[in-house]
């Protein structure tokens, strides 16, 4: 991708190590204002169509702050039911009405290609937060860089590294888009743990085998840990079942706390979730004894997500290189600039 000014970001196959690099640089310069050091109101009077028919908690409101941080306005559609939709209008009237009040457009809708025949109607760029079971593209970037932050820390380099995914890799969309990202490294070696019904799609596989990577299939979670530098856990994506009886058989199934941990991994293997992580019960994929382990990034992650969508709401509306131009102070006490 050579230009992001004026330019849709849709889905990972769009992006190359150039324009990865260029998003991680541009969200390194977003810090201090993640963390409310001071201020830049580089996008005063611009507003963000703040789009999400299907529930969302993070990536919705990470998206909003994301804009608001940057001097921008936000408004929202949340749900199916609240919007013309449905009443039958179609995406590609709902992008030409909408896209006239907005400057961008951040949506996320519950079917596949949903955004891309959005974006074909719209007059501004569109941001893809999430389409069904397909792509997550934010969601990859912000875990890529999380990743090379986290790995940097051990000395260690994404190329040559060993990561575990496990859970849900069927409908998954956040590994399916790490997976397409992963597949530009070199060396790479994946374990991918899932029951066989909730395997990796087939096309993933292929493109981490076609990018000369190692690849292990599994149902087993003990004894496939020990090698690994990351452990990527997904929940069951119980919204994309047939019926919550089908989910069920599969909740629970991989389950993370600390003895398991101590146990099968590396003692600084690194923990990340895309969240929301299921603490019911049942399921409790992710154990909260885990909540105070120096190796669990998965909130380190979601912080991550803020930078990494400022940088692109900055790249697409052409104002990466002007946040210094409106600086400002922060004018209230902040514990996070402490």
């Amino acid at each position: 991708m050579k230009q992001f000014e004026g330019s849709h970001i849709l889905s990972v196959n769009q992006l190359d190590l150039d324009s990865i690099n260029t998003i991680f640089n541009v969200a390194n310069k977003m810090t201090p204002y993640a963390l409310r050091e001071k201020r830049t109101k580089v996008l005063d009077g611009a507003i963000l169509g703040n789009l999400f028919f299907e529930p969302s908690t993070r990536t919705r409101v990470s998206f909003g702050c994301a804009f608001n941080l940057l001097g921008g306005h936000v408004r929202e559609t949340t749900g199916m039911a609240s919007s013309s939709l449905s009443k039958g209008e179609s995406l590609y009237d709902t992008a030409r009405v909408l896209s006239t009040y907005s400057d961008v457009i951040a949506m996320r809708h519950p079917d596949a290609y949903s955004i891309k025949e959005f974006a074909e109607g719209s007059r501004v760029p569109v941001i893809n937060g999430g389409d069904g079971p397909n792509e997550h593209p934010t969601q990859a970037l912000l875990d890529l860089y999380t990743l090379k932050k986290e790995l940097s820390h051990k000395g260690m380099g994404i190329d040559g590294m060993h990561i575990a995914m496990v859970g849900d890799l069927k409908y998954g969309r956040t590994v399916h888009s790490l997976s397409r990202l992963l597949c530009m490294h070199k060396d790479i070696t994946f374990t991918l743990i899932s029951p066989t019904e909730l395997a990796m799609p087939d096309y993933v596989i292929a493109a981490i085998e076609n990018a000369g990577h190692k690849i292990t299939i599994t149902e087993q979670l003990e004894g496939n840990l020990h090698q690994a530098d990351i452990l990527y856990l997904t929940r069951i994506q119980e919204e994309r079942f047939p019926s919550q009886e089908e989910a069920n058989k599969y909740r629970g199934k991989f389950r993370l706390n600390h003895n398991i941990y101590t146990q099968h991994c590396k003692s600084n293997t690194v923990i990340m979730h895309p969240l929301p992580r299921d603490s019911r019960a049942q399921a409790n994929e992710l154990d909260k004894d885990l909540n105070s382990h120096p190796s669990l990034a998965i909130f380190r992650q979601a912080d991550n997500g803020l930078l990494i969508r400022m940088a692109l709401f900055a790249l697409t509306l052409g104002v990466e290189n002007q946040l210094q131009n409106y600086e400002c102070p922060v004018n209230w006490y902040s514990r996070k600039a402490d």
